[in-house]
């Protein structure tokens, strides 16, 4: 099963703080451990939102919107993708994982779609 495991913005990250030497050494090992056990398909993290755009649906209308945007806790700061057996290994994958903010952090881990589901 595929699933995206999100890192959830921080105050910091929306700010453009970048990671310390430490943590981006930490988070290199982390990934280079996922991809020695052929979980890892790919991993990056994102600019602040204030770097963004977003476009909003109705109909065939379409309004864009600069960032930042708000809720800093509804945002995300990077990503991966992974390739695991089911959630409780990715589960145990992502508790290895260093704390990818200087703070308080969370990653939300979420299946994503393969064909199966739609048969």
């Amino acid at each position: 099963m595929r699933v995206m495991v999100l890192v959830k913005a921080t105050e910091d990250s929306e700010k453009g703080t970048l990671p310390s030497h430490e943590l981006l050494e930490a988070m290199g090992k982390f990934n280079e451990e996922l991809a020695s056990a052929g979980i890892l398909r790919a991993a990056d993290g994102l600019k602040p939102s204030s770097a963004g755009k977003r476009i909003a649906f109705d109909g065939a209308g379409r309004a864009v919107s600069d960032g930042p945007f708000a809720q800093t806790s509804e945002l995300v700061a990077g990503f991966w993708i992974w390739e695991v057996e089911d959630l409780d290994e990715a589960v145990a994958w992502a508790k290895r994982c260093p704390n990818p903010m200087p703070g308080p952090s969370e990653l939300e881990i979420r299946p994503l779609y393969e064909m199966a589901d739609f048969e």
